[in-house]
């Protein structure tokens, strides 16, 4: 029987993986890759690598878990080091652990390289931290989308802490996920939408509970997108600016240079 090596392939920008995830890359006879896993990252592989993709996205499935977890173990009875590249970090809304029972219940070596979640690097790209002494103590990470397709019971729980929300896969239920916050939270409570989050076609609104809806529909937002919602997002401002004007002093200079 073969290893198989579940691989965090980071939230989306093929530089925001981790030097072991190459290491293991490059070691692969064969690669079962996300929708949400960088293409680029395939290009570490060594050349006669047998690269599947297994992608899932909304409504649309390669495979079903079931086949995917089957076909971990059948490539696995073929080959010696099997490598599951899975977007983010594959222990955090992943079914990473999913799949490690059922090579581990069929004889596999398993082992587990974490990957930079979206949940945290995303955010991070918008200018807002998830945490900001004096504005808030804790984040909590939601799914938005559960096995039922609706988003999780927990989310009630969440509106009604004061902590920073971060929610993975909410699109599609938005408008119910919007009502829940405006049951507990202020009208005002700044909500922050970040779509394909870490790559170069990056878009990011904002809004609060109120508007935030008509801003995503009035560009367009759609899904892979985080969610974020919280008195943070509104940091980001000073953050922005900040940043703003290093950028621009940056160009300054190098017109000076040149």
């Amino acid at each position: 029987m073969g290893k198989l090596i579940l691989v965090g392939a980071g939230p989306g920008d093929p530089e925001l993986i981790t030097l072991k995830a190459i290491k293991a890359l490059k070691s692969a006879d064969v690669v079962l890759y996300d929708a949400l896993a960088n293409v680029a990252l395939l290009d570490y592989c060594k050349s006669d690598c047998i690269k599947v993709f297994v992608g899932k996205k909304s409504g649309i499935h390669a495979y079903q878990q079931i086949i995917i977890n089957d076909m971990i173990v059948d490539y696995a009875t073929q080959y010696s080091t099997v490598i599951r590249l899975k977007g983010g970090d594959p222990y955090v809304f992943g079914r990473g652990h999913e799949e490690l029972e059922h090579a581990t219940e069929a004889g596999l070596e398993v082992e587990v390289v974490p990957g930079i979640s979206s949940a945290l690097a995303v955010p991070a790209t918008a200018q807002i931290p998830l945490t900001k002494r004096g504005i808030n103590e804790s984040f909590w990470v939601v799914t938005g989308t559960t096995t039922s397709r609706c988003f999780s019971e927990d989310m009630e729980l969440a509106a009604r802490s004061s902590a920073t929300i971060i929610i993975l896969m909410g699109m599609k239920n938005l408008p119910g996920i919007l009502n829940v916050f405006r049951a507990f939270r202020s009208s005002e409570e700044p909500v922050a939408i970040i779509q394909n989050g870490t790559l170069q076609d990056q878009r990011q609104v904002f809004g609060n509970l109120n508007t935030i809806e008509s801003v995503v529909s009035d560009e367009e937002i759609i899904n892979p997108a985080i969610i974020v919602i919280g008195a943070v997002v509104n940091e980001r401002s000073i953050d922005e600016k900040t940043w703003l004007a290093n950028v621009h002093a940056e160009v300054q200079t190098t017109k000076v240079a040149f």
